[in-house]
């Protein structure tokens, strides 16, 4: 037997075996059950690069870029909800990380980030390529380590995967100096974690639950309002099972999307700046909110002291911090939501709710997402240039998005960039399934829907994956078309390509004058052509890819994508003049939304607003 084959034994073997710390962190790796690593080596972190390639059990990643991976690793985990793991080297490997890590901080993204440090006796010396990752993370992460002991590294490793996993998931970061890596010690594996004060079960009480059915007896209008946290917790199942035995209608946030089917008849859609109005509607009448796995972020509440005034507000957590942070709340609950929803469906009745629900389907009749050939559009360069005035040809981004949902039937893992063609996804694919759209919320970070896609792709093989996304962020991680290319991820990505940053114009041209304030990413010295080339640079990296400027070609190029068994660019030519609606402004309320024109006069009088 080989000295290499020794060192896969632990302390559960009758002869422990003296390992490695590199060896140790791969082998804790292995009993955590990870499949996937997304790493990029350096001086710090090659150690554990060399003893990943001598892992049977790990695939390992390289991406192109520590953003990339991380990005990638979060996609892996919201698809999975398993943690997604990345590796990258010290100083600028994991300020690189950092982005990432935030966003999955900010959207409860299970992710275990592994970090090589400078040697221990090189810390606070300014050593070359050196950062202090640990004070660095504190602010982003869930918890995190830096490990100065080998015979730590099992412990740790263990404890990470979950702090990372349980009650509200987060990232966890562990930062390894190289002379730690390259110790020697003999590994005690324990068989689970033992942390003193770190208690991620809650559970609501007996009474507490027949507290909430009794104000679920006595409304007339509620609503409930849930989030991320629901798909967190896997409890989709009880979620849709609590609104079907109450008949409570369902309005989601972004990060919701999926827990209930988008056609179900007690779906509103979602909720926020850019929800329905069906949904921000019903929110603003209830007389019995259920806040389920949500946190009254800003862009769902607008000015919070007039949001869902009106009502008795619930609210389940597992997160104790985030009750009545945002929005004083009547029954504040620390609870597993799936737990709660459970004890909640064994004795919840059905209600009679036919005037709510008639006065609701009235609003989702006339007042459903819905998009026009606006002026703007019809006198815009796209239609002069590329059209030639045939405005029979006009592609909407809107559109794009419908038509890739009757083809794909809403059956697709769905990531997005961040900005107007994020909203328009949200919007106009009817998600049927959890874990399907994969967006940056909270964060909100350009540059994420392509590197996710690939994660998700990794995670879910047999399923369609699409990034939908901006020409401004594709481009942030445009490089990952190598990864996708080298590593075989059949990843597709749609570019809706508006040569601008699509959600700053709209802001520009409703609140600033339309004054243009550095949103062209065009070329102002040749205008008359879409730039950058993304077809060009998509087959520089081996990448098909083609181009759309015309409806009908929208189709066929659509399917031939589908039908591609390898990474595919559709760079999809749209006017830059259309806005997301409806909106309601940062810091409103429902009263001053903003619809399409045609709706807007009608909003008062036929609502009593």
């Amino acid at each position: 037997m080989s000295k290499q084959t020794n060192m896969t034994s632990t302390a559960r073997d009758s002869q422990p075996t003296e390992m490695r710390g590199a060896d140790i962190v791969v082998k804790a790796l292995e009993l955590a059950g990870v499949e996937v690593v997304f790493g990029y080596p350096g001086g710090a972190s090659m150690e554990i690069h060399q003893s990943l390639t001598r892992s049977k059990k790990i695939r390992t990643i390289l991406p192109r870029h520590e953003q990339g991976e991380v990005f990638a690793a979060g996609g892996y985990a919201r698809a999975t909800g398993k943690a997604g793991v990345c590796l990258a080297t010290s100083g600028p490997g994991a300020t690189n990380l950092v982005t990432g890590v935030a966003d999955a901080y900010m959207d409860s993204v299970p992710l275990v980030a592994i970090t090589g440090q400078v040697p221990r006796h090189m810390i606070g010396k300014t050593a070359f390529q050196e950062t202090d990752v640990f004070g660095l993370a504190v602010p982003i992460v869930k918890h995190s380590y830096l490990v100065m002991d080998v015979a730590d590294l099992p412990r740790i490793i263990q404890e990470a995967f979950y702090i990372a996993t349980t009650g509200r998931p987060g990232p966890v970061w562990i930062d390894i100096p190289k002379d730690v890596q390259q110790s020697h010690c003999v590994p005690v594996f324990p068989s689970q974690p033992a942390l003193r004060g770190y208690d991620p079960v809650k559970k609501i009480s007996d009474a507490t639950v027949r507290q909430i059915a009794t104000l679920i007896e006595k409304s007339t209008r509620p609503v409930i309002y849930c989030g991320g946290g629901i798909i967190s917790a896997n409890a989709s199942t009880e979620l849709r099972e609590f609104a079907e035995k109450t008949g409570i209608p369902v309005a989601t946030t972004l990060m919701g999307i999926g827990v209930i089917p988008a056609d179900h008849p007690l779906s509103l859609r979602w909720l926020g700046m850019h929800g329905t109005l069906v949904a921000n509607l019903a929110v603003d009448q209830a007389d019995l909110l259920l806040a389920l796995g949500v946190r009254f972020d800003d862009r769902v509440t607008g000015n919070v002291k007039e949001f869902a005034k009106h009502g008795t507000i619930v609210h389940i957590d597992v997160d104790a911090s985030e009750i009545n942070k945002n929005k004083p709340v009547h029954v504040p609950v620390v609870s597993d939501i799936r737990y709660a929803l459970q004890q909640l469906n064994k004795i919840v009745k059905t209600k009679n709710l036919h005037e709510w629900h008639a006065r609701l389907e009235e609003w989702k009749t006339k007042y459903p997402f819905r998009y026009t050939l606006t002026d703007e559009v019809l006198k815009s360069q796209y239609v002069r240039e590329f059209l030639k005035g045939d405005t029979s040809e006009i592609i909407m981004p809107q559109y794009v998005i419908e038509l890739l949902d009757e083809l794909t039937k809403g059956d697709a893992i769905i990531t997005t960039g961040v900005g107007q063609h994020q909203m328009w996804t949200g919007q106009y694919y009817k998600f049927k399934h959890p874990r399907a759209f994969l967006t940056s919320g909270g964060l909100g970070a350009m540059g994420f829907g392509y590197p996710a896609a690939l994660g998700a792709k990794v995670a879910c093989p047999d399923k369609q994956v699409v990034d939908i996304d901006g020409d401004g962020s594709f481009l942030m991680n445009i490089q990952e078309l190598a990864t996708a290319h080298i590593e075989r991820i059949a990843a597709k990505a749609i570019i809706l390509n508006n040569q601008h940053l699509g959600m700053v114009v709209q802001w520009e041209d409703r609140f600033y004058q339309s004054n243009r304030g550095h949103t062209y990413l065009g070329d102002p010295r040749n205008p008359h052509n879409v730039y950058p080339d993304f077809v060009a640079i998509a087959k520089g990296f081996n990448v098909p890819a083609e181009r759309v400027t015309r409806k009908s070609e929208l189709r066929p190029a659509l399917e031939r994508m589908l039908k591609s068994k390898e990474p595919y660019v559709l760079d999809v030519v749209v006017p830059y003049t259309e806005h997301v609606l409806p909106m309601i402004p940062a810091g409103k309320t429902v009263r001053d939304i903003i619809l399409e024109k045609g709706q807007t006069p009608e909003l008062g009088a036929n609502l009593g607003l």
